[in-house]
């Protein structure tokens, strides 16, 4: 009988590892590419910005001295400007260094308010409004400046309202019916 001799068959490296390498390359080349096509349809809009309730207008370097007589009521006029008849109560004045002053408006039919406040001097004045003891406001606003409010009042009221100064001050304020 003869000899069976066994062949020995080379043994190669795999394909494998060559094969995954390529794949790899082809996706990150294939990613990079981008296909983009004019369908005639507008661009989507981006949802609008959101609504700021508490505008508070810009500072006039002016508007550090306090002003008596018919510049003041001048003044107060342009900070609070008329609201076509809504307006239920307003009201402007000087106060003194460190000086409070306490008024109080008309009967208010319940309902949504706004109550612009205003302030003219050299530093900042503390408005403060209440419905009976309870506090719905309490700003202590840089002279300068005006800030708008909003209050809801559930039944009819009379506000109280406190302005006080921290150096001499000219002050206003309007409530008006939104």
């Amino acid at each position: 009988m003869g000899w069976v001799r066994a062949l020995k068959v080379p043994t190669t490296r795999s394909a494998i590892p060559a094969v995954v390498l390529c794949s790899v390359l082809a996706c990150g080349a294939m990613a990079s590419c981008e296909y983009t096509y004019d369908d005639g349809r507008a661009p989507v809009s981006s949802p609008p910005s959101p609504v700021i309730t508490d505008p508070v207008l810009t500072r006039d370097p002016a508007l550090g001295q306090t002003v008596t007589g018919d510049a003041l009521k001048a003044w107060a006029q342009d900070v609070l400007p008329d609201v076509n008849g809504l307006s239920f109560y307003g009201s402007f004045g000087l106060l003194s260094a460190g000086e409070s002053r306490d008024e109080e408006t008309t009967q208010l039919p319940g309902g949504t308010y706004a109550v612009t406040l205003a302030c003219r001097g050299a530093r900042s004045a503390e408005f403060t409004v209440r419905n009976g003891s309870e506090v719905l406001i309490e700003v202590m606003l840089r002279c300068g400046t005006t800030r708008v409010k909003v209050l809801q009042l559930e039944t009819d009221a009379v506000l109280g309202i406190t302005i006080t100064g921290n150096a001499p001050a000219n002050f206003a304020y309007r409530v008006s019916r939104i």
